[in-house]
């Protein structure tokens, strides 16, 4: 390698990527712990499966009111700093005293709380990382971020698995929040070593959308709402994959098997991450965007054709990893450098609640079309919504040339 590249590597990887990096490893390590040991507490308190659906709903909707919220609070740059730290000091709190509920709606009213503060963090966290590098590094810092985060979801339930095997669920989980006060630490550590921007007269908070929307942000938007509206949740390729192996290889079998493949769904977004933030620096986001958007649209594709097949299936969940990990890294960078430094937050707080509400209406609506029709009807109704989006985005591209 040449030593042009490698002191560029050394430029954008600056103490405050590093800093929010490692805070979304730990963070998600924390919070992973208590998401995946929910089902068993809910059930030992008496509550339904109803009950956790309806935690988990409420939980997300809250996050994702909470991002609009939290992109007008980033707009300022010494009110971001204080929502970041915030946000994820109550997140790591509240989560683990999941642990010491001892009824179902405490580990909903701390699991809503926990969530929100999450919600809250996320624009803040990515206006901080457009602060800690130069644009043209954009991609990279927001490729490194996703792939520690990735990093986190695929380490947090494996925790959860070895602290369950020594300790109670209860134990498991007061303890997660050793990783989740060490994300504090790794957040207050990227705040010392970001530079302060100019700090603006304190207003009162106003999350600015029509700034955000003019222009070509506005019409970047409109594809990635179309996008969002077909990112239906990995749970959906766990289930398609586990009744398609179940007839063959029994349920433990088809259950193994089925998180196995989402294990190399996590891994595949994990690694792809840092790449994908490369090329957003080198050809754009929105190519990448795209990109990652096919990847997804042939990814459904064989979730309906597969059948049983262990590689078609891989297949599947290694391309749809690809896809998020794509994905995700362009939307930011093409957020940071489309928005003014002025409504960055607002701009963030935008896509997150996108993201959110898209994701619910996602999962929501082909859940409702897989048990009316079919899978297979499902799973093409969401490859639709992927060429929709791609085609918006081949509009937009030829509209900005």
């Amino acid at each position: 390698m040449s030593p042009g590249p490698v002191k560029d590597d050394l430029r954008w990887l600056t103490p405050g990527v590093k800093g929010i990096g490692v805070a979304s490893l730990l963070s998600d390590l924390g919070h992973e712990v208590p998401t995946a040991l929910l089902p068993r507490l809910i059930t030992s308190l008496g509550g339904s499966a109803a009950a956790l659906g309806l935690i988990e709903g409420i939980s997300d909707g809250l996050s994702g009111l909470m991002r609009l919220l939290g992109g007008a609070i980033a707009d300022d740059p010494a009110r971001r700093r204080g929502a970041a730290v915030g946000g994820y000091t109550t997140t790591a709190l509240l989560s683990s005293l999941i642990g010491v509920a001892v009824s179902v709606w405490q580990v909903g009213f701390l699991r809503a709380g926990g969530w929100a503060a999450r919600g809250l963090r996320a624009p803040s966290r990515n206006a901080l990382l457009a602060d800690a590098v130069p644009p043209a590094a954009y991609g990279r810092a927001y490729g490194f971020e996703r792939a520690m985060d990735n990093l986190g979801a695929i380490g947090g339930p494996l925790l959860a698995l070895a602290l369950v095997a020594l300790l109670s669920v209860r134990t498991a989980i007061l303890l997660s929040v050793i990783p989740g006060l060490l994300a504090v630490t790794a957040i207050l550590y990227a705040v010392r070593h970001i530079p302060s921007l100019t700090v603006r007269k304190r207003g009162r908070l106003r999350l600015q959308l029509r700034p955000v929307i003019r222009g070509p942000l506005g019409r970047l938007f409109v594809g990635i709402g179309a996008f969002e509206l077909g990112n239906i949740a990995a749970t959906m390729l766990i289930l398609r994959s586990t009744e398609l192996l179940e007839p063959s290889r029994g349920a433990s079998g088809a259950t193994s098997a089925a998180l196995l493949l989402y294990l190399a769904y996590n891994v595949s977004a994990t690694l792809i991450s840092i790449p994908a933030g490369r090329a957003s620096d080198r050809i754009g986001p929105v190519k990448v965007l795209a990109g990652g958007i096919l990847l997804f649209l042939v990814a459904y594709l064989l979730f309906v054709w597969a059948g049983p097949s262990i590689p078609l299936l891989g297949a599947g969940f290694l391309l749809a990893g690809a896809g998020i990990g794509c994905a995700e890294t362009a939307e930011h960078t093409a957020v940071a450098a489309l928005a003014s430094p002025e409504v960055r937050g607002s701009a963030f707080g935008l896509l997150a609640a996108i993201q959110s509400f898209g994701n619910l209406a996602a999962s929501g609506i082909a859940g409702m079309v897989w048990s009316v029709a079919s899978p297979e009807a499902a799973f093409s109704y969401i490859a639709a919504w992927m060429a929709v989006a791609l085609g918006s985005l081949i509009i937009t591209s030829v509209s900005a040339a």
